[in-house]
Formats: structure tokens, sequence, C-alpha cells
């Protein structure tokens, strides 16, 4: 028979959880904004490009493409960040797989910035 505590899940059940799932998040966000210049960089440019999106996309769909596409972008670089993060705890020496890790996260920011000049291009010219 399983006891209370072997049944406890660490992180907790229901609003508990939530409750500590959305503190876990705004921590990242901020150091994201504390220690990623680039996602800085990335935020600051959503807050221009999510408003313009929002006025010149012509119905519901549109809209929510062009602040989708924004909003991928800042995804991309938080999970780009936690890459580099993990990677340099691992260790400061250079490492083929390490570098590899990096490019890797740098090349998905690369797309999605692509992702975003197509949606931007076919949504507001085609």
């Amino acid at each position: 028979m399983e006891t209370e505590k072997e049944t406890k899940k660490p992180n907790g059940s229901g609003l508990k959880r939530l409750i500590r799932a959305t503190s876990c998040s705004w921590l990242g966000l901020r150091a994201a904004w504390r220690h990623e210049q680039a996602f800085r960089q990335e935020l600051l440019i959503c807050l221009v490009m999510i408003p313009t999106g929002l006025l010149l996309g012509e119905n519901g769909l549109a809209k929510a493409l062009l602040v989708a596409s924004i909003l991928l972008l800042l995804i991309v670089e938080l999970l780009n960040s936690a890459i580099e993060a993990v990677v340099d705890r691992i260790g400061t020496e250079h490492h083929p797989l390490s570098g590899r890790a990096k490019d890797l996260g740098s090349a998905a920011v690369f797309i999605t910035l692509l992702l975003i000049a197509v949606v931007w291009l076919l949504v507001l010219f085609a």
C-alpha cells in the first residue's frame, strides 16, 4: 500500500502546481530579460510588430498568423538560450558537440526569422 508521501507529486497538483509552474515561467522570463541581450532585442521588436500585425491583418486568421509568427521567435529564442545555458554549465572548454548544440539553436532562431519574413510577406502582399 502506498503511503501519502509516495503518492505526492513533487510539484504538487491542481492549483498549487499551476501556481508553481507560473512562478517558474516568470523566473525564466526575468532571467532571459536580465541575461540575454538577443531576447531583450527581440522582445522590443515584438512590442512593435505585434500591434502592427493586429493593425495590418485583414481578418482574424491573418492577424493570428502575423502575431503567432512573432511570438514564435520569442519561444525559439528562449529555447536557444536554455541550450546555451546548459552547454555553458557543463564546461567552458571547447567541444565539437557543445559548438554544434549552440549552432543548432542559433540556426533554429534564424529559420524562425525566415518564417516570420515569409508569413508577413505572404499575408500582407500575396
